[in-house]
């Protein structure tokens, strides 16, 4: 991963996210490098992602999580449901330090691995709990707690919405992350109950589309 900044930056130079003016710091740079170095260790362990290859892992997991994080906007607290290897939100909490945020999956193994990165980038106010989300909806310490609740190709849009609504306050906001299929997954429901914004850009070098969905409940 030694020209991980140089791929990094090169890629959010590129056409149609230039003029996002999404700006990395040479230290939030770092950060990110050993995110990602130690993502590829751990990834001949278990299986924290399907991608393997340094520039897929640089676009497919950095650049969209560095791309999406900039569509979000002022959120003080924030759960990221299925993080995984810990995307997106080791990236938001690497970009807004000043973040609150909780890490959910429920692979003891892939938890495992988020708090490793987490003392490892000596990130603060960030936990990562291994969990199921249902069993999580009635612990008073995450219900109604959180501004937004964010997650990446975790599951079909209508049920991430059922699913992160019990961790929102009265105003937050839900953002998901999706691939080219996401407006089809916007249904007639979803629209009568949310205001539903949605941004698009196109990874840089495979030119595949994504989506930020943002969905916040009506008065």
């Amino acid at each position: 991963m030694i020209e991980f900044k140089t791929i990094l930056l090169k890629g959010l130079q590129a056409k149609g996210l230039k003029d996002l003016n999404i700006n990395v710091s040479e230290h939030q740079a770092q950060l990110m490098a050993m995110h990602a170095k130690e993502l590829m260790v751990w990834n001949k362990k278990i299986n924290l992602t399907a991608i393997k290859q340094p520039l897929q892992i640089v676009e497919k997991h950095f650049i969209d999580c560095l791309v999406a994080t900039s569509f979000i906007k002022d959120p003080k607290s924030i759960i990221d449901m299925g993080s995984g290897g810990g995307f997106p939100g080791i990236i938001l909490k690497i970009i807004n330090p000043e973040l609150e945020i909780v890490l959910m999956d429920s692979s003891r193994k892939k938890i495992n691995f988020l708090k490793h990165v987490i003392r490892l980038l000596d990130l603060k106010n960030i936990n990562a709990i291994h969990t199921r989300v249902e069993d999580l909806h009635e612990n008073r310490l995450y219900k109604n707690r959180f501004d937004a609740v964010i997650s990446r190709a975790f599951t079909e849009l209508s049920n991430f919405v059922d699913l992160a609504f019990p961790f929102l306050k009265g105003e937050g906001a839900i953002y998901a992350m999706k691939g080219k299929q996401a407006k089809k997954e916007i249904s007639v429901k979803l629209l009568e109950k949310f205001k539903i914004t949605t941004d698009h850009y196109v990874l840089p070098f495979e030119r595949s589309d994504r989506y930020v969905i943002k969905l916040v409940m009506k008065n």
